[in-house]
């Protein structure tokens, strides 16, 4: 898949189910696109933002945020970039540093902000793409929980040409070294060696030459970049590193430490795609991560010692899973098959995108990402939990335990759902307790999995209201009395009235309010337990009969019936009003585009591509992506109450049947990441860019040997094609050889 910050439309909760005995509950909510969090041992919480942001909690019951950092100036949020990575030093805050690892706004060796948050066309975010880099830095915080002393930037590398595979993990090691991890930043459509620009540079060619195979080494072979000829440049995408905290250099006795390469120094792990997310096993060196497959497989790796001198090749991209990646071994690529004939490091776990992670465990398939990777160490949960490996998937939106075996190690063949119905998780760690937490990007929260059985549950409020409606003024008798506490504790009380969010009303457990002006308010209470744990429920309120305030929201262009191709400008315009403002004006508008990628016309995950604020239109440039996939314009307004309303309009692509054949007939051709044996179809979007390659040679008529000769449109024999209006049919000619099949 593309990436893993799968957004969906945000909601108040996750909605999610945990295995009986469990609760998940808030922790932190009204948080805009979160992607990391990471609590102090003074017990103040930070969280990451997408945006660029980092806030400060000072306890996991703080409600009100200090603004730590704002980054958003040198971050691009644009796609899956952002700032996306966040740890603290384990001495903290001794050493008062915390760490934060994000997508630059700026071209390698250019300065921020180059693109802002969008992608103009030209280059178009998924076409030629828009240049950008990553960036690791230490910020000092002061005892307000404020970064001072500016920004110390620690590396900056990571070419990333395509909207995704951006950098993802920053994390320190038991043995204090500092861990990051980057992607490929390589395109998620087409098989990328570097043949679009190569504005990365990559050999043997220059910025804006197009490589070609088989000597390609661009695109996702940065992946490999450390296996290029001596004295080429070594790419830090696709890796995971080890640094010092101080600096950013190469930790002594890492596996390249010989190199006169600065950046190979720093390798102990290659051949990733999307690692977005790894941790360490507690009480050993082994480092786990997740990376992000394309079209088939998610892979959970181990490197079993992270700080000894073996550097581990994960393969991609000539590997996905297991097997070789057709897309990449069809274009017979010299990385590729060089590699081929000594083998790659097996993932430890892999799952298939179109099967169950685990039969019966209630989670989508098809869309996959993984997102998340934990370890169970000091919780009081079941014995069964004892060690166990949580991952999460953000596109099928779940959380799952892979239990520990008989020989300490997570075991593939003890796997049970543990969270599902996740609105996005991004991020899976442990915090406060033991206890398992999780950021759910879509929903805008920080969660946490407790086990209550033998500690202190939470209390249950229950409210009730007489009369619920009638006219102004009205008086209401309200009835907390039947809220309970689990343990039989005695319970406090606090309600909220007035409906302006704030509990101050009335601290009894029957309290009676009147109101006095035609209005319909959601009164609530909030029960807290001798413990200091909380329950809160509502009740609704109609006063009179109030007009219905809500704005309604009417998108005038473009309308459903709008068919998109790749590269096609598409404007925009919308308005808003209600019965209160009349016509709102533009700073009340908010606009989301999303792209839908289906595995079924049932089952698709959600790419955030953009956003803007304050404008009754625009336009914007369709972007590149596989089909079938289509697209979602949201038009948000909040008028003067904040009560907010959304219209989304579906766009779909205008579509196109390739055929590919073979002479003779039969061949096997690979078109993105599928071979196939001709004649076969494929649809696609019209001004898609899809790869194809004529892998040779091959056994066809009668068993003969036979290689390629040329391709009916001229191309080379891996080449990319933009997909037409009408459709079209591409062949592949070979040609008997006898001898020299080469």
């Amino acid at each position: 898949m593309a990436g893993v910050l799968t957004a969906l439309t945000p909601t108040t909760t996750a909605g999610a189910a945990v295995p009986a005995g469990f609760t998940d509950t808030a922790v932190i909510s009204g948080l805009s696109s979160p992607t990391n969090a990471v609590f102090a041992p003074d017990g103040r919480v930070f969280v990451s933002e997408k945006s660029g942001l980092v806030k400060t909690f000072d306890s996991i019951t703080d409600t009100t945020a200090t603004i730590t950092a704002d980054l958003r100036t040198q971050t691009q949020d644009f796609w899956d970039r952002g700032l996306l990575g966040l740890t603290l030093d384990p001495s903290f805050p001794t050493r008062p540093y915390l760490y934060v690892l994000y997508t630059h706004d700026a071209e390698p060796g250019g300065t921020a902000p180059r693109w802002g948050d969008q992608c103009p066309t030209p280059p178009g975010a998924t076409e030629e793409g828009c240049l950008v880099t990553g960036r690791l830095s230490r910020l000092t915080i002061d005892a307000t929980g404020v970064a001072t002393g500016g920004e110390q930037v620690l590396l900056t590398d990571w070419c990333q040409q395509y909207p995704s595979h951006s950098i993802g993990s920053v994390t320190f090691g038991p043995d204090g070294a500092l861990y990051v991890g980057g992607g490929d930043g390589a395109s998620f459509n087409f098989a990328d060696w570097g043949q679009r620009g190569n504005p990365c540079a990559d050999p043997p060619g220059s910025a804006g030459t197009n490589l070609s195979p088989p000597g390609a080494r661009g695109g996702a072979l940065r992946s490999q970049s450390v296996r290029r000829p001596a004295g080429e440049p070594v790419s830090l995408d696709g890796t995971i590193i080890r640094i010092n905290p101080d600096t950013g250099a190469p930790m002594p006795g890492n596996p390249f430490a010989s190199s006169t390469n600065a950046n190979a120094q720093r390798i102990v792990a290659y051949g990733l795609r999307n690692q977005f997310r790894f941790a360490f096993r507690p009480g050993t060196n082994e480092l786990w991560a997740g990376d992000v497959g394309w079209n088939v497989w998610e892979e959970i790796n181990r490197l079993p010692n992270a700080t000894d001198n073996v550097a581990e090749n994960f393969g991609w991209p000539c590997y996905e899973g297991n097997a070789t990646q057709s897309g990449y071994d069809g274009a017979n690529l010299t990385l590729c098959e060089s590699l081929y004939g000594t083998g790659q490091t097996a993932p430890y776990h892999a799952y298939n995108h179109s099967a169950s992670v685990v039969s019966g465990d209630g989670c989508p398939t098809g869309g996959s990402s993984i997102s998340g990777i934990a370890f169970e160490s000091t919780s009081n949960y079941p014995a069964a939990y004892d060690g166990a490996l949580f991952f999460a998937d953000s596109s099928r939106g779940c959380i799952w335990a892979m239990q520990r075996g008989s020989n300490g190690l997570p075991n593939p063949a003890t796997i049970v759902p543990f969270v599902t119905g996740v609105n996005v998780p991004v991020q899976v760690l442990t915090g406060p307790g033991g206890d398992m937490y999780y950021i759910a990007l879509g929903a805008g929260q920080l969660r946490r999995v407790s086990y209550p059985a033998g500690t202190n549950q939470p209390p249950t409020a229950v409210a009730t209201a007489n009369p619920t409606s009638g006219n102004a003024p009205l008086t209401v008798q309200f009835n907390g009395a039947g809220s309970s506490d689990p343990e039989g504790g005695t319970l406090a009380y606090a309600w909220d009235l007035d409906g302006d969010g704030a509990y101050d009303d009335s601290t009894a457990a029957n309290p009676s309010y009147t109101y006095l002006a035609q209005a319909q308010v959601q009164a609530r209470l909030r029960v807290t337990d001798p413990g200091g744990l909380t329950g809160t429920t509502s009740v609704t309120i109609t006063v009179g009969n109030p007009p219905n305030n809500s704005p309604v929201v009417t998108i005038d262009n473009p309308t459903a019936a709008t068919q998109w191709s790749v590269g096609e400008t598409i404007p925009f315009a919308g308005r808003a009003a209600d019965a209160q403002d009349g016509n709102l004006p533009a700073s009340a508008l908010s606009w989301q585009l999303t792209l839908q990628h289906c595995t079924t016309p049932t089952n698709c995950h959600a790419h955030n591509v953009q956003s803007w604020n304050g404008i009754a239109g625009g336009s914007f440039v369709a972007p590149d992506h596989e089909y079938p996939s289509f697209l979602d314009l949201t038009l948000r307004a909040t008028d003067s109450d904040g009560n907010t309303t959304a219209q989304t309009v579906r766009l779909n692509p205008r579509t196109v049947n390739l055929t590919f054949t073979s002479n003779p007939s039969g061949a096997r051709l690979v078109v993105g990441t599928v071979e196939q044996a001709t004649p076969f179809t494929r649809t696609v979007i019209v001004g898609s860019s899809n790869s194809v390659s004529a892998p040779s040679p091959q056994q066809l008529t009668f068993g003969l040997r036979f290689r390629f000769a040329n391709w009916s449109d001229g191309g080379a024999q891996s080449h990319n094609i933009t997909a037409p209006v009408s459709p079209a049919t591409y062949r592949a000619n070979y040609q008997l050889c006898l001898f020299n099949c080469g």
